[in-house]
């Protein structure tokens, strides 16, 4: 006899996107049915507080538009015509054309692409399994870190920093270039907390009065694509007024002469010039971080997001290095501890059944690789097909016109596993129905904090859903491959590789719910040297180091690089026809494509709009509220104008992907944003776009 179910609250993960991974508390209502969701209270980072997305999390979970039955097109592509079908069809078709096109067009001719619609390491990454095993073409994965990760490692040696809750230990906390309060809500929790606590000044570096830099004691709002310039007039001040410390930079960094010569001509009017700050705040936030020792440096994403972002970052990692910062608990910097977990992932991805040597497609360049590019394409032959998992580049690639293009293609052969009818998934030949975090087994790291976490399968999952992990297993046993690890359970998965990476048992670990990988504090801080094999900081990076560390493809001519830290002048330039600079900035309430579905992000979120100033709105004939047209030579996207005193003239932002859909034409956001690789090692600099506005009536 069914025993009766007993509603509970259960401990689980959040699985999105997002640094933060936080530690929830999940009200299970029934076998299916969940209530609230809550921050863990008892975890350090989490500290009970979860941005308001993730607490609206049952509106995504039993959203009526979810996806539940496997369907196969019917009529041409993007024409919304779908007929159900089993999984055994589905998967029956999809391993039969799979098979035909290899047979034609080679393995390298079809590849799987993912990316962090989930955050879990089983069912983002077990895609990889079946890529290695048949020898498809490999993903370069640049589109979120591409442009952020080399720049740190650049200075310190490894991606990893002191503890982010030591920011509640601080004495001034630097946020540059994020917007925590829409994007990381927990690196405000420990923020404000040093400010109650110890008064601490809170700095906020960003392009726009961003709701983060509503909370600041100090805000600098400087031009995009300008940071390396502040860094630089900042470090020029140190050295200037003697508040540098030499004794730390001759022990533990590479400070020449030679560095300090470059330095002596980046002045604060240079630097004021350059971003749009005046003399007054470059000095006054130089000799704040100069005189206040334990000053933490927390070093977002967003920043970076520009072509000279990975100069931006590493000039930015420089200042705690000149001060000495690192000494001092509550000091040094931070922007991700995704290089310190140490696990073996070596039978998730598959490392044991690599096949060849097939090429790497940059997934950044979507658009140019499916429309035929040869350089894209690294002198091979066309994408025949498609397995999508995880993303939806026909809304978050960049250059939209392309990636739409090319997923539209009659002869690609597409085919799209996800929870809702994206604008992806609109263009596939095969529509799975895929699980949500809470009705599968994972575990999730975070790069914004310590911990190991284990998110357990809680609920019973609706209609034909199936995870990535079984969609991939039982894919890959139908093109006869026969290795173990596509028999396995997602929950073995997490165990074996808990246990190849030193963790211990899943069994011991489960109760708990995670496993703490914080670093000692003096490693965290690099208190005995950096992780380069010398042991100091590097003021003048060795690029190519970097690339043989992690592994990363070169984008540029190396020799091009500047030599020191540096304000790099490579963005997108602005002209005649292109007067404005654009930033596709993050929303509040989504999370790339993420949550846009959901009702209650958008009605907080209102229609797609543009902040443009008033001063540059006047000239153009804009007011509140108009419909404007916003263009460059990748396409055009219709706004709503939203008139704003908070940012420079000559700036203008769109804030969150909003639907495709809910653009007239339906081109969203990212038409205008460039798929060039950004240099030295690619990525999307979705910040870095010159653009025209005008009223759309006048277009």
């Amino acid at each position: 006899m069914n025993q009766p179910f007993l509603p509970r609250i259960a401990r689980t993960v959040c699985p999105h996107d997002c640094p933060s991974a936080c530690a929830l508390d999940v009200e299970l209502l029934g076998p299916g049915r969940i209530g609230r969701v809550r921050g863990a209270q008892d975890d350090p980072y989490t500290a009970g507080v979860i941005c308001e997305k993730v607490s609206r999390y049952s509106e995504r979970v039993h959203h009526p538009d979810r996806l539940t039955q496997p369907l196969r097109r019917v009529g041409p592509k993007g024409g919304g015509q779908w007929a159900p079908i089993s999984w055994d069809e589905a998967l029956d078709e999809t391993a039969a054309r799979f098979s035909a096109i290899e047979a034609e067009w080679g393995a390298e001719s079809i590849w799987p692409y993912y990316y962090a619609g989930t955050m879990g390491h089983v069912q983002r990454d077990g895609i990889d399994r079946l890529r290695a095993a048949k020898g498809y073409s490999r993903q370069y994965d640049t589109i979120c870190t591409g442009t952020a990760w080399p720049g740190y490692i650049a200075g310190t040696g490894m991606l990893g920093g002191v503890n982010p809750e030591q920011m509640a230990e601080s004495d001034c906390v630097v946020i540059w270039g994020t917007n925590a309060v829409h994007t990381q809500v927990n690196v405000m929790t420990h923020a404000m907390r040093a400010r109650k606590e110890r008064g601490a000044t809170i700095v906020v570096v960003d392009i726009y009065q961003t709701a983060t830099m509503d909370k600041a004691d100090l805000g600098l709002m400087l031009r995009p694509g300008t940071d390396g310039a502040l860094a630089l007039g900042v470090m020029h001040v140190l050295l200037r007024d003697g508040l540098a410390d030499r004794a730390y930079m001759a022990q533990y960094t590479d400070c020449s002469p030679e560095f300090e010569a470059h330095l002596s001509t980046k002045t604060p009017q240079w630097a004021a010039e350059i971003t749009g700050l005046s003399v007054d705040e470059i000095e006054r936030f130089a000799h704040l971080v100069g005189t206040t020792k334990r000053s933490y440096f927390r070093l977002g994403y967003g920043f970076t997001r520009q072509r000279n972002g990975a100069t931006a970052m590493h000039a930015a990692l420089c200042i705690p290095a000149m001060t000495g910062a690192w000494q001092h608990r509550g000091g040094g910097a931070f922007h991700s501890n995704s290089g310190t977990w140490q696990l073996d992932k070596s039978r998730l991805v598959g490392s044991h059944l690599q096949k060849g040597d097939p090429r790497w497609l940059d997934m950044s360049e979507i658009g140019p690789i499916l429309t035929g590019d040869a350089t894209a394409l690294k002198g091979g032959g066309p994408v025949k097909a498609m397995i999508v998992q995880n993303t939806n580049p026909a809304s978050v690639a960049p250059n939209q016109t392309l990636a739409r293009a090319g997923l539209a293609r009659e002869d690609l052969f597409l085919v799209v596993h996800e929870q809702f009818m994206t604008e992806t998934a609109e263009l596939a030949d095969i529509v799975l129905p895929a699980t949500m975090f809470l009705e599968h087994n994972d575990y999730y790291t975070r790069g914004g904090h310590t911990r190991v976490l284990y998110g357990p399968a809680l609920v019973e999952r609706p209609g034909e859903c199936w995870s990535n992990h079984q969609v991939i297993n039982a894919l890959a046993l139908r093109l006869g491959l026969d290795d173990p690890s596509f028999t396995s359970t997602d929950r073995e998965v997490v165990a074996e590789t808990f246990r190849r990476s030193g963790y211990g048992e899943l069994d011991a670990i489960e109760p708990l719910g995670f496993v703490d990988r914080e670093r000692p504090d003096a490693e965290a801080r690099y208190a005995q040297g950096f992780a380069w094999p010398d042991k100091r900081f590097r003021f003048a990076p060795d690029w190519q180091a970097v690339a043989d560390k992690k592994g990363y493809l070169w984008t540029c001519d190396p020799a091009a690089m500047p030599r020191f830290a540096d304000h790099w002048n490579i963005t997108e330039r602005t002209d005649s026809e292109h007067p404005f600079r654009l930033a596709t900035s993050p929303a509040r309430t989504f999370l790339n494509s993420t949550f846009n579905e959901t009702p209650g992000s958008q009605r907080r979120e209102g229609p797609p709009s543009l902040f443009i100033h008033p001063a540059d709105a006047a000239p153009l004939g804009i007011g509140e509220g108009d419909a404007v047209l916003v263009g460059n030579r990748r396409g055009e996207v219709h706004l709503t104008a939203r008139l704003r005193l908070g940012l420079p003239t000559g700036v203008v932002i769109a804030e969150g992907l909003h639907p495709n859909k809910a653009h007239r034409e339906g081109r969203g956001i990212n038409t205008l944003t460039d798929a060039r690789p950004v240099p030295p090692f690619g990525g999307a600099a979705f910040h870095d776009a010159a653009v025209w506005v005008r009223r759309a009536d006048q277009a």
